[in-house]
């Protein structure tokens, strides 16, 4: 889900590099100009992972922060806009949503390379096993529900009351994405896979209406939720790369596709015996998100997990494109040529269940 509804902000993780290193003293000076408190010298740690956008932690001797800055080089013109990470952030910080404190923004390359912005470091608990097995039996269930509900809640504002309202492009979201992805897979296209044609022939004819308009995160997904040290709630919502202003919808149906999917990359909650585990089920989690919208339901989610697994298919033809040309970086970016077809298939069942023939 694209924040700008014209990138393609996962195929530019892969080719990004994010092996830059950071002029400390220079970085050192900027922050006592322009943070309140800060008390240096810092020290620059690099986290792990594959962030398009680098993401470094920074240790001074009053505290610690988070740096997240554009990866260095030529990139896409619409790619890595950190300046609009930094704006979604503030404008709902301002509201008291659950987001690090975004402390301030800086678009001069000159400081340690590239653009940037530092924000507040919040010691919590990130999950990338969904199956949660470090975690307390009694608390999984909660550590769950409490996502669904701070999803809610960040699809309660108003984008156009919190300052957002020119965040995102009008109208239809799900007909601006179907072309976006129809167009990335035809660039990187290098097999037919009969699934995929019936999808892009059947998405564009078959969009639903719009049921509403809300920030959208773009990745809400368990790993980019940071909980609580030692309670089952949400302490803070990470990674807002992809965010812009849709239908809610979007994100609802892209966090519950963990129940409807397992594979080796993003894993997945399909096949799990949800009372044994104490994780609610899709339906229970679809109850939760609804009771704290206060909507009374959701439409059929078919025709919108057959968009949200041809999006992924998509996604993994460009890396497939990337690796061909030499500059896929992501060790497991040679996993994605497996992933395309099974995900078409698995498209195609459920838009033949939204109506598709």
């Amino acid at each position: 889900m694209s924040g700008k509804d014209d990138k393609d902000t996962f195929s530019e993780a892969a080719a990004a590099n994010t092996n830059q290193s950071i002029d400390t003293a220079r970085l050192d000076k900027w922050m006592a100009d322009n943070i309140d408190g800060y008390v240096g010298p810092l020290e620059v740690t690099k986290f792990p992972g594959g962030q398009s956008n680098p993401t470094y932690q920074v240790k001074a001797r009053n505290g610690s922060y988070v740096l997240r800055s554009k990866p260095r080089g030529k990139l896409v013109a619409s790619a890595h806009a950190i300046d609009r990470e930094f704006r979604v952030m503030s404008a709902l910080h301002r509201q008291k949503f659950l987001v690090p404190n975004p402390h301030v923004l800086c678009m001069d390359d000159s400081v340690i390379g590239s653009a940037f912005y530092i924000m507040s470091m919040i010691d919590g608990r990130v999950f990338t096993n969904q199956l949660l097995p470090d975690v307390a039996k009694e608390d999984r269930r909660e550590i769950f529900i409490s996502q669904a509900e701070t999803l809610a809640k960040l699809h309660s504002f108003d984008p156009s009351e919190i300052g957002l309202g020119d965040y995102g492009k009008p109208g239809n979201y799900f007909e601006r994405q179907v072309r976006l992805w129809q167009r990335q897979y035809r660039e990187a296209q290098d097999r037919d896979i009969p699934e995929m044609e019936k999808l892009l022939e059947w998405l564009p004819n078959s969009v639903p209406p719009q049921h509403g308009l809300s920030i959208v995160h773009g990745d809400y997904k368990l790993h980019n939720v940071m909980f609580h040290k030692t309670l089952p709630k949400v302490e803070a919502v990470l990674d807002w790369e992809l965010s812009t202003t849709g239908d809610p919808l979007a994100d609802l149906s892209y966090m519950l596709m963990q129940w409807i999917r397992n594979d080796e990359v993003f894993g997945g909650l399909a096949g799990v015996d949800f009372k044994a585990q104490n994780i609610p089920t899709l339906e229970e989690m679809a109850e939760a998100y609804c009771n704290a919208a206060g909507r009374a339901k959701i439409p059929d989610l078919n025709w919108y997990f057959a968009f949200n697994m041809f999006r992924l298919a998509g996604i993994s033809q460009g890396i497939v494109g990337r690796i061909k040309a030499g500059n896929a970086s992501s060790e497991k970016a040679h996993m994605a040529a497996q992933r395309i077809e099974p995900l078409a298939k698995s498209a195609w069942e459920y838009a033949k269940k939204a109506g598709a023939k």
